[in-house]
């Protein structure tokens, strides 16, 4: 089951914004009135559940494979800033960079954090049975939300135990990341999955994921790292990884 509602998110604008948040309940969750339940968080919400909501017509159709497996599971996501002005760049961008199709783009991506850790997580563990302690609290995206999700594992370990990054746009700051990946106060048991399209990959972006990749090996955080055979940069693609991230981030996890 999927619930929506219109949540306030002032992060980008400095001012209010009406967005639509997304969490899905997993098929236990009305059975089992006294059971709590690990939340995953996502960006792109508007990607996750439903075609009919996905910038591009296909979503990840995350809820079905969910109820399928019947993961104990809770899934929150809000849709990002649609604004022409670069606003999904500017909101998913923890750092400032210059583009040459797009120019020059101001990174806010640290106000989204604040704004997704304080006032959205908040509103998730006082509406719903959750879980609220960082060792049942995840995160993932793909393309610039992959990047969020990294930046979000290291800046806000405190929070966020264990991340999914898929098809991660590092190249909007991969010098900055693996600087933070390097030296941000990160616990052991922290488990991140990366991966990538092979279709998407060049030389550049296989350097690139080694130098992601090398950094976290070298701090031993447990790290699962895929080129995805045919995989693509879209939804339908990140769709078939499903089975792939969430088993990573629920291995070993006790609900």
């Amino acid at each position: 089951m999927v619930k929506t509602w219109n949540i306030s998110f002032p992060a980008l604008e400095r001012k209010e914004q009406r967005r639509r948040a997304y969490v899905y309940l997993p098929v236990m969750y009305k059975a089992q009135p006294r059971r709590r339940f690990p939340v995953l968080y996502m960006f792109d919400g508007h990607n996750v559940f439903f075609d009919e909501h996905a910038s591009h017509g296909h979503s990840w159709r995350l809820a079905e494979y969910l109820d399928f497996s019947a993961l104990p599971l809770i899934v929150a996501a809000v849709e990002c800033n649609h604004s022409p002005d670069n606003g999904r760049l500017r909101e998913y961008s923890p750092w400032d960079f210059d583009d040459p199709e797009v120019g020059h783009v101001q990174g806010m991506g640290r106000e989204t954090m604040e704004w997704f850790v304080h006032s959205f997580k908040a509103t998730i563990d006082r509406r719903f049975r959750t879980i609220p302690w960082r060792e049942h609290t995840f995160i993932a995206g793909s393309s610039m939300g992959g990047l969020m999700s990294l930046y979000a594992a290291a800046r806000y370990n405190h929070i966020f135990s264990r991340a999914a990054a898929l098809s991660p746009h590092i190249w909007a700051g991969k010098g900055r990341l693996v600087e933070l990946l390097r030296h941000a106060p990160m616990a052991r048991d922290t488990v991140i999955y990366m991966d990538w399209g092979a279709a998407e990959v060049d030389r550049n972006m296989a350097r690139d994921q080694r130098d992601v990749a090398d950094a976290l090996f070298d701090r031993k955080i447990s790290l699962t790292a895929r080129v995805v055979p045919g995989g693509e940069h879209c939804e339908a693609s990140w769709e078939r990884q499903a089975p792939f991230f969430l088993e990573t981030l629920m291995y070993g996890v006790e609900a």
